[in-house]
């Protein structure tokens, strides 16, 4: 399974090897196939084929200076770089790299907390720092500040925030992107850079004030490969006095425009945090009629599906609203929320959820009865970690051979409105069914909220075979289709906002207004910044002069 960097004997590849060790210690570089295990893409859709995205050997520096040396190896072997956190954004192909035979740089021992600010309300750390281990610093010093966290929250702040990874919580907070505030990094010379404020000796704002004078480059390091990150700032939540949720239902399928732009507008004044939309009508899945109206070609019928919601006696959607402050202003804003969602909709229903002082007891945060979609992952909602999302399908148990024990999947970014979800569902369902893929897709599917939609399309597959095929061509299948997805969903004007390496050309390819300018503008700064292409080099779908075509 060994395998070289691109155009690099093995004779250089030992030597460097050697000099990553002296530059890091023997004990921090690794090459055997058994260390390398670790580093795969364990969801690949090519697995143990040729052109899986394998690394050939992992270094581990302890602090910049580590970094520093290994860059100027890489620079002297022409051997390419790939940075990783904690390589724990698995469905997104975890720590594999780009290029088959890129040498992994497994930042995780990089794990200080440097500050945690209570009264500023900021944390400050390295990439190696994963959510748990900065949810457990502010536990343990009684510290009134939130994190907002993704589900799962084994991963590093860095790594999450880099990918334009979302939450839970009030809407600057779970847009992870938005609330990083300065940050470190290492450029492919070996300089080191520090944005915003964080370039004025002395200054003690880097955290407050992110952009400095001048250009903000901070944000060409998310999913991109012009520097290796350091150091991270990122905003925390004051810890609030209260929290409140209820359920809101409204009775037909056209209602789902109105309910909607109430959201939009909720939303947009900051007054509820993330909301979780669904179908009280998937109960009727099992039903053969009712599922060959929601699975229709074409799209399903509004009057045929509001039909079967009267004869069923349920709501077509539903909508879980998260409320932050007092006790008082969480219970103004609930109300104020029916009123607005009210004089947009007859027959809007409203059901009061709960009413919990924070924080929360042990038993109130674990607790996974109840009729809301936020009792089986409540902590997210309290800014804690955890695993929930992950067992819950299924990736720490013990499954039939027929459950999907992985996934390959993509994320559409539409317009928020209920007609950009009702095309997307005729689409994406049509295109699926002639791909012969069983995404799952009918016309109860919504997309993710925050502040625009991303619609969620994909495959599971597992040992079993059949519609969740783990064989090699299963996989490959699977993957095959997935991209022949994301071309349909480029002609309507979705595109993707996050991609395995496996298929961020294809996304890259999407975005090809005025031939490819923006791509060519990134490929520019590339060339300048990386002369010799050693930083991830395709990572964003922006290849260095040597290896692009």
């Amino acid at each position: 399974m060994a395998v070289l960097p691109p155009n690099t004997s093995e004779a250089d590849f030992n030597n460097a090897l050697q000099a990553f060790a002296a530059a890091v210690g023997d004990e921090w570089v690794f090459s055997s196939d058994e260390d390398l295990k670790p580093f795969r893409d364990h969801y690949s859709p090519v697995p143990l084929e040729e052109d899986e995205l394998l690394a050939s050997a992992a270094v581990a520096p302890a602090n910049v200076e580590e970094v520093q040396a290994v860059v100027k190896v890489a620079n002297q072997y022409l051997i390419p770089l790939y940075p990783i956190s904690t390589g724990k954004n698995f469905a997104y192909g975890g720590p594999a790299p780009n290029v088959r035979g890129s040498v992994v740089l497994d930042l995780k021992r990089m794990d200080r907390i440097i500050e945690v600010n209570e009264e500023r309300n900021f944390a400050l750390v390295e990439p190696g720092v994963s959510y748990m281990d900065l949810y457990t610093y502010i536990q343990e010093r009684g510290l009134k500040v939130w994190l907002d966290c993704p589900d799962p929250g084994w991963g590093s702040p860095v790594g999450n925030t880099l990918d334009r990874g979302i939450g839970y919580t009030l809407g600057f907070y779970r847009d992870h992107n938005a609330a990083q505030y300065g940050l470190e990094a290492v450029l492919a010379n070996g300089d080191v850079i520090r944005t915003g404020m964080g370039a004025l000796p002395g200054s003690d704002t880097w955290q407050e004030y992110k952009y400095g004078f001048g250009p903000d480059p901070a944000g060409m390091f998310s999913q991109g490969n012009y520097g290796i990150v350091t150091k991270m700032g990122i905003r925390l939540m004051p810890q609030p006095a209260h929290y409140r949720n209820g359920l809101v239902t409204v009775p037909l399928r056209e209602d789902l425009g109105p309910l909607v732009n109430s959201i939009n507008y909720l939303n947009d004044l900051n007054m509820i945090g993330d909301p979780w939309y669904g179908s009280p009508l998937r109960a009727l899945l099992d039903n053969a009629d009712f599922r060959a109206a929601a699975t229709r070609r074409g799209g399903g019928i509004a009057e045929e599906l509001n039909r079967f919601a009267r004869e069923a006696n349920l709501h077509s959607w539903q909508v879980e609203l998260q409320f932050y402050g007092s006790e008082r202003t969480t219970e103004a804003n609930w109300e104020y929320a029916q009123e607005v969602i009210s004089d947009r909709i007859p027959g809007a229903r409203f059901t009061a959820g709960e009413s919990l002082a924070i924080p929360l007891t042990p038993e109130q945060l674990h607790e996974t009865t109840g009729p809301y979609s936020s009792n089986m992952r409540r902590n997210i909602t309290q800014g804690v970690p955890g695993l929930g999302i992950w067992k819950n399908l299924g990736r720490t148990q013990s499954l039939p051979d027929t459950w999907a024990q992985g996934h390959l999947g993509l994320f559409a970014v539409l317009p928020r409105s209920a007609e950009s979800i009702f095309e997307a569902q005729q689409v994406f369902a049509d295109t699926m069914a002639d791909l012969n893929l069983d995404g799952g897709i009918n016309a109860l599917s919504l997309g993710v909220n925050w502040y625009q939609y991303a619609f969620l399309f994909s495959a599971g597959f597992s040992t079993g075979g059949g519609n969740a095929d783990n064989s090699p061509a299963g996989k490959k299948k699977i993957a095959d289709g997935l991209k022949a997805l994301l071309v349909v969903a480029g002609e309507h004007g979705w595109g993707e906002y996050r991609a395995a390496p496996y298929f961020q050309d294809a996304v890259s390819e999407q975005y090809s207004f005025n031939d490819y300018s923006l791509r060519r503008f990134n490929e520019t700064i590339k060339d300048a910044v990386d002369p010799n292409g050693i930083l991830a080099p395709g990572r964003g779908g922006i290849w260095p002069g040597k290896s692009r075509g």
